[in-house]
């Protein structure tokens, strides 16, 4: 993997340098952009770049798994999970507590959240609907 821009006199596109600098920090973005070496996976994994290694005749089988986890989680929580990861970049951490407290006091009163908690008690997974 490389961003190879430097190495045919481009500086990049599509919003790479801002994300990288956001997924690895200023200075290996510095490193990546401005040098634009070659990382193989176990070092692309290290610095946090990507969440997974597998091999590629098991990239499928691990893409549709996360797929189905995903699809058979809780929308409703995944949606307010995403909102209060999205403002934990921008907010304060009073704006992050806030969110979170109002996030979690609406989840409170959803069938998915009624559902969980007799799931867990009854020790079954939880059938989530949305509600």
């Amino acid at each position: 993997m490389s961003t190879a821009f430097v190495k045919i006199g481009l500086s990049g596109d599509y919003g790479g340098t801002y994300l990288l600098t956001q997924l690895v920090g200023p200075a290996k973005a510095r490193e990546l952009y401005l040098l634009g070496d070659r990382i193989d996976m176990t070092e692309a994994a290290r610095i946090r770049l990507v969440n997974w290694v597998v091999p590629s005749v098991e990239l499928e089988i691990k893409a549709l798994e996360i797929a189905r986890r995903l699809a058979s989680g809780p929308r409703l929580a995944h949606r307010f999970i995403k909102d209060n990861l999205n403002r934990a970049l921008q907010g304060s951490f009073a704006e992050c507590l806030d969110m979170e407290s109002a996030n979690l006091m609406q989840l409170r009163d959803t069938e998915d959240h009624k559902e969980a908690a007799r799931a867990f008690a009854e020790k079954r997974a939880p059938r989530f609907a949305g509600r």
